[in-house]
């Protein structure tokens, strides 16, 4: 991906990571384009995220904050290790020193920080949906089972309430077929639903009949967003745990 700025966002698929390389300027203009950017690369990541920023030029030591952003987006969905790349002295001392209160871990190269990085125990399963009124029959299906097969029956009940209602969604609002996701890692159990349509998802403040879903799902998740993806089209998520339900400004 290449902005309107010259900043420069290129994915690198490795068997242990997925590597955002970012090259060009960062200035307070872009800031949001490289934000969004990785939080794309971050949705199809399966291991853990990578920001190789040994290109990228800062303007301003603040505009540092932007990977403290990240890593707090991507530590709620999709709840992978982050880290920063760079080989510069100058890039280290701006990390240090604009953390806000959340370190970074910050390595020489690609290799030391797929070494370094903690890997959570978490479990994935997947199912592509048919474009149909009975995909959300097939949805519920899949998460019992799945729930069943995991042992997290204490999350059966909103499991099941969420991808229904996210499913739905998809079918009512997209001609995709959703593509249901189920992840478990401690203390957290995610559901997602992704589709070809980039159009987010909107919580709407006086909803119709029709249009439950969503509201439902923010009053059952601990957090949700809505997250655009590097591929194209979006990923619905709400992650079930405990703590009062929020919603994460991540819609990008």
């Amino acid at each position: 991906m290449i902005g309107e700025t010259g900043l420069r966002v290129v994915p690198h698929y490795r068997a242990e990571s997925t590597v955002a390389t970012l090259t060009g300027d960062l200035t307070l203009a872009n800031y949001p384009e490289l934000r969004d950017g990785v939080l794309k690369v971050a949705t199809d990541a399966p291991e853990s995220v990578i920001a190789d920023i040994s290109g990228l030029e800062i303007d301003d030591d603040s505009l540092v904050s932007v990977f403290t952003v990240i890593a707090m987006r991507i530590g709620d969905w999709p709840g992978l290790p982050f880290a920063v790349v760079t080989d510069r002295a100058d890039h280290v001392a701006r990390l240090a020193t604009r953390a806000m209160g959340q370190a970074v871990p910050v390595h020489a190269d690609v290799a030391t920080a797929e070494r370094a990085r903690v890997r959570p125990r978490r479990r994935r399963a997947v199912q592509l949906l048919a474009s149909s009124p009975e995909a959300s029959a097939a949805a519920r299906a899949f998460v019992g089972r799945t729930c069943v097969l995991w042992n997290v029956r204490q999350h059966v009940e909103d499991a099941l309430l969420v991808a229904t209602e996210l499913v739905e969604n998809a079918i009512r609002h997209t001609t995709s077929h959703p593509r249901l996701r189920l992840e478990l890692r401690p203390g957290a159990f995610t559901v997602s639903v992704a589709d070809d349509d980039s159009r987010q998802a909107v919580l709407l403040d006086r909803p119709e009949a029709h249009g439950l879903g969503l509201r439902l799902v923010t009053q059952t998740a601990h957090v949700w967003g809505c997250s655009r993806s590097w591929a194209g089209g979006k990923v619905v998520w709400a992650v079930l745990g405990s703590g009062r339900p929020q919603q994460r400004d991540v819609a990008v």
